[in-house]
Order: structure tokens, then C-alpha cells, then sequence
């Protein structure tokens, strides 16, 4: 700060490709740190997301840093406009800041120029909603999750007696059941190519969606998890998640269909939910009320998606009054 007591802008940056963003790395990874975040908000989720998918949404990372705070917004633009960088594969998006809240507006100011609209999905919390109120949130659906202070490992087996009962029949058919702390390449391969074979518009007949997940389990900050019921060769349920502090989040879900007459999906998910509860995690069943994940769930967390003119953003940014103060 100096003499007059202004605070005194340091830094701003607008990294538009992986190599521009790497050099944001210790910054990033500060706030990130310090900030509420989930992994889809990591440095290398979304370095790796701006790399694999740079064709699509071109990077447009804005960092601003004054010696009263930081700001960085992991942004991309694709053509429909201004988004967050995490193509399909994101489902909760922020930005880091910590500080004045001047020096994201500031932030905004460079994401205003560019004359966009913005939109994506999902800010996850009723307590993240208001920290964006200017652009007025919508209702998007509810993440439903089991809490480690709503219930517990033995609790919940009390609840769903009936789950517990089909975990136990699928055993007894020579169902096998593995947990992979660290899975293979050609585990992980597998799930998404056997997922991506049940459904003509599934998300990962891409293959680049697919390798994403592939490399962000292995080098990640979030420790990859996978576990599976297999019959032989066959995989009859699988289930990919990641632990994310205290939280499992459980990312994918496949089950073969050959074997629905088992709820193997749905027992596998009680199983791990259960086993997670054990390891004193919450659970994350993510984006979407299926009845697989309301079954089992004793909470839910709100999301809001953003979308909003470009004249909303440059209000937002105060780049409207700049070009007001110009002409």
C-alpha cells in the first residue's frame, strides 16, 4: 500500500495457452489451497484441460494480483460464448479469489473486453450462489451426497436392508468384488469404452474425454479409486471416484445390463458408500437426482448454473463505466 493508502494492482495476466498457463502454477496453486475449491478447480485438472481440449475452448485464464488480495478466473471461450475451461468433464466451476473483492472485479474487467456472453454450469452451494449474485444464478438440480454427520457406515446397512441383502445375493452368484486404489490405464480404458458402448450419444464415445480421465487419475491431486464386481472376464459394475479431501466424489457409474436384474450398480454404490463412511469420508454423488443416488442420499446440495449477456458482464466487470469515462 503506499503513502496515499491506495492498494496497488501488481499483477494481471491473461494466460491463453497451456505454456502461458503454466507459469501461473505457484499462484494458482496458492489460492487453491487456500480458497473453498473442489479438484475441478486444481491447477492440473484444468492445465490438462486446456491442453486436451484447446480446439474446442481456447484458454482464457485471467489472474490479477494487488497487495491486497488475488483473483483467478480459469475461464475459456468457446462459441457460444465465455465459459470455465473443463469442457463436459467438470461438474462444479468457480473462481479462486482471496482478498479484496476489487481485485476480482478487476479480473472481470479483462474477461468484459472481450464482448461475450457467459454461461456454464455448475456453481455448486447456496453459499457460492451468493458470492455471485451480480450475475444472478439460476437454479440448475441438486447434487445428493451422504454426510458422515447425518448417518453412519452401520446406519446406513440399518436403512437399506434391502440393498445389503442384494450385495450379498450378487456375491453368492461367484461376483467378485475389487478395489483399485490405483488403476490402470487399462482399467479405467475399459469402463469408459464398456459405458460409452451402451448409449449412441453417451458422453465418452470421445475419446479425448476418456484419455482426460485417464491421465487426470494418474496425475491428479485427488487419489483416483476405482472399484468393480467382476465375473471372470466379465465386468459386471464399476465405479470411479476420487477423493477430494474429506470427500469422495463418485465420478462415473457402469453397469452391464445383462446383469440388471441385480441392481449391480446401485449395490456398489451402497457398498462403497458404506465402506466410505467406515473412512470417516463424505460422499458426493454429483450432478443429477437419479434414483440410484436419492436412494441412498441423506442431503443434497443445491447447483446453480450461470448465464448471462454480455452486458451483464460488462456491468459486472465496470467495463461499461470505462467506456463511458473514454468517449
Amino acid at each position: 500500500m503506499d503513502d496515499g493508502g491506495e492498494k496497488r494492482l501488481l499483477r494481471k495476466v491473461v494466460a491463453r495457452s497451456p505454456a502461458e498457463i503454466d507459469r501461473l502454477r505457484p499462484v494458482w496453486e496458492n489460492l487453491y489451497s487456500a480458497c473453498p475449491s473442489t479438484l475441478f478447480q486444481s491447477f492440473s485438472w484444468n492445465r490438462l484441460a486446456a491442453e486436451m481440449f484447446a480446439g474446442r475452448e481456447e484458454p482464457y485464464v485471467v489472474l490479477v494480483e494487488s497487495d491486497a488480495g488475488a483473483a483467478l478466473i480459469p475461464g475459456a471461450i468457446a462459441d457460444h460464448g465465455f465459459t470455465f475451461l473443463g469442457e463436459a468433464l467438470f461438474d462444479y466451476r468457480d473462481v479462486l479469489s482471496q482478498g479484496d473483492p476489487a481485485v476480482l472485479r478487476h479480473a472481470w474487467q479483462e474477461v468484459a473486453v472481450l464482448k461475450l456472453p457467459m454461461f456454464f454450469a455448475a456453481l455448486r452451494g447456496e453459499e457460492r450462489r451468493l458470492a455471485w449474485e451480480d450475475f444472478s444464478p439460476l437454479p440448475f438440480v441438486n447434487a445428493p451426497c451422504v454426510l458422515t454427520r447425518n448417518t453412519s457406515a452401520e446406519q446406513l446397512m440399518t436403512t437399506h436392508t434391502r440393498i445389503g441383502s442384494r450385495w450379498r445375493k450378487i456375491l453368492r452368484q461367484g461376483v467378485e468384488f475389487r478395489h483399485e486404489p490405483r488403476p490402470s490405464a487399462e482399467l479405467l480404458r475399459l469402463i469408459y469404452q464398456l459405458k460409452a458402448s451402451q448409449v449412441p450419444a453417451n458422453l465418452f464415445r470421445d475419446s479425448a474425454r476418456s484419455q482426460f480421465l485417464v491421465t487426470a487419475a494418474e496425475n491428479g491431486p485427488a487419489p483416483c479409486d476405482v472399484y468393480t464386481l467382476s465375473q471372470g472376464a466379465t465386468l459386471v459394475a464399476a465405479l470411479v471416484t476420487f477423493r477430494d479431501g474429506t470427500t469422495r466424489r463418485f465420478y462415473t457409474t457402469y453397469y452391464d445390463h445383462a446383469w440388471a436384474h441385480f441392481s449391480p450398480g446401485m449395490v456398489l454404490l451402497f457398498e462403497v458408500t458404506r465402506q466410505s463412511l467406515e473412512e470417516g469420508l463424505n460422499c458426493d454423488y454429483m450432478t443429477g437426482e437419479q434414483p440410484h443416488k436419492t436412494r441412498l442420499a441423506t442431503s443434497h446440495v443445491p447447483l446453480f448454473r450461470v448465464e448471462c449477456s454480455r452486458e451483464v458482464l460488462g456491468r459486472v466487470g465496470g467495463f461499461e463505466e470505462q467506456e463511458m469515462l473514454a468517449a
